[in-house]
């Protein structure tokens, strides 16, 4: 390239620059093969409902816990938690979660009195339900 060239570019430039053009617009252009491809959007949240079919039992009378888990996959099992003292404790009754997101979770208690149950799938809970064993 010659010198006259050369210059009457870098004026061009220059000029660009000073009326508040963009230098951005006179970068080299990037190598499309090394950028970064854009952040995924992230999931939604998981969330679990969850409804007694009693408000009130006997003692070792079985009865049930259904729901909707979203945003967790199908065939995860759903664990049902006892608050007992201060602590969440976990039972043996689980079930799965099913390809439209519903679960449903038989459950027998033994400690008389009302008892705060919920859901549990990993770090995902639903609200507490209650229900009195007499």
């Amino acid at each position: 390239m010659n010198r006259a060239l050369r210059y009457a570019t870098v004026g061009v430039i220059a000029a660009s620059l000073l009326a508040g053009g963009s230098a951005a617009a006179f970068a080299a252009p990037q190598d499309v093969h090394t950028a970064k491809p854009a952040a995924a959007a992230a999931p939604a949240a998981a969330s679990l409902t969850a409804k007694a079919s009693v408000n009130s039992v006997k003692a070792w009378q079985e009865f049930r816990i259904s729901g909707v888990a979203k945003g967790i996959k199908a065939g995860t099992n759903v664990t049902v938690q006892q608050k007992q003292g201060k602590k969440w404790v976990s039972l043996p009754a689980k079930a799965p979660v099913n390809k439209s997101g519903a679960y449903s979770v038989r459950v027998k208690l033994g400690i008389k009195g009302a008892n705060q149950l919920r859901i549990a799938a990993g770090n995902t809970v639903s609200p507490v339900v209650a229900v009195t064993v007499r």
